[in-house]
């Protein structure tokens, strides 16, 4: 990603790691990518990333493959305090799409929305063009096709995306659906830079609402959104944020003298 991303600190999170970089960090990355036609993927995580990448290793090993891994959440940016480096910005979509579609515009810069039920996508898109008119979105899809590996829809899918020559590609099914879809056919995915989104296309449209400000914004997010979805989100969060500690917990004990703690073993 170039020598100011390589020389930057990594936080080890429960074996994962997670770049420290700003906004301002990700978007030269991004620029440089594209400006060097380089392939690169940069994934976001956050605690419930974290715990699922504890439970699947080819998750966690994708996560270390990857050219950037950012933090999206506040527990991640503590416990990377916690364990030693600091962790400049939360970077979360639901803000970050405002910002990267604001700056994308400004320069040019195309991209390729997959994901999100049918429709949705293409209002996320109509939302951020009606602030931004200049914005490029070559081309819109939702997620629900068959992605099983080689089926039709999968190759269908890609020679979509190939045939419009997106610099970003966005891809939002949620984890680790987009993960895994990107560990199957990103070698075949020509988009320079390949994002995982998650809920994006549902915030951007307004399909989903978020909490007030003084939860956003303080690390209560995960509150806002329990509330918002209980049904679907209380298991992810009360039962997935203590696991989360308990194992941060633990790697810090066994960070210590004669401990043996995770290791995270992406070198990028």
């Amino acid at each position: 990603m170039g020598m100011a991303i390589a020389s930057l600190p990594k936080a080890n999170v429960l074996g994962v790691a997670i770049d420290a970089v700003s906004v301002a960090d990700l978007h030269a990355a991004i620029a440089q990518a594209i400006a060097e036609e380089r392939r690169v993927t940069v994934l976001h995580v956050n605690a419930h990333c974290l715990n699922l990448a504890w439970t699947r290793p080819w998750l966690r090993q994708y996560l270390n493959d990857a050219d950037l891994v950012v933090c999206d959440g506040k527990g991640v940016q503590y416990a990377a305090r916690w364990l030693g480096t600091r962790l400049p910005e939360r970077i979360t979509y639901a803000d970050w799409m405002w910002q990267l579609a604001a700056w994308a515009a400004m320069r040019g810069f195309s991209f390729y929305f997959l994901g999100g039920r049918p429709g949705i996508a293409r209002k996320a898109a109509c939302v951020l063009q009606s602030r931004w008119p200049a914005l490029k979105v070559a081309g819109c899809h939702h997620g629900y096709f068959d992605q099983t590996p080689g089926s039709a829809d999968n190759q269908r899918i890609v020679t979509a995306i190939n045939r419009t020559d997106p610099d970003i590609l966005v891809t939002a099914f949620g984890m680790p659906l987009q993960e895994q879809w990107l560990a199957r056919h990103r070698a075949r995915v020509q988009a320079r830079v390949a994002l995982a989104g998650g809920a994006a296309f549902d915030y951007l449209s307004g399909e989903l609402a978020r909490g007030p400000r003084l939860l956003t914004q303080h690390g209560w997010e995960w509150l806002a959104r329990l509330c918002i979805e209980p049904r679907r989100l209380w298991r992810r969060y009360l039962l997935g944020n203590p696991l989360f500690a308990f194992r941060v917990l633990r790697q810090k004990l066994r960070s210590r003298p004669g401990g043996d703690a995770p290791v995270a073993r992406r070198t990028r």
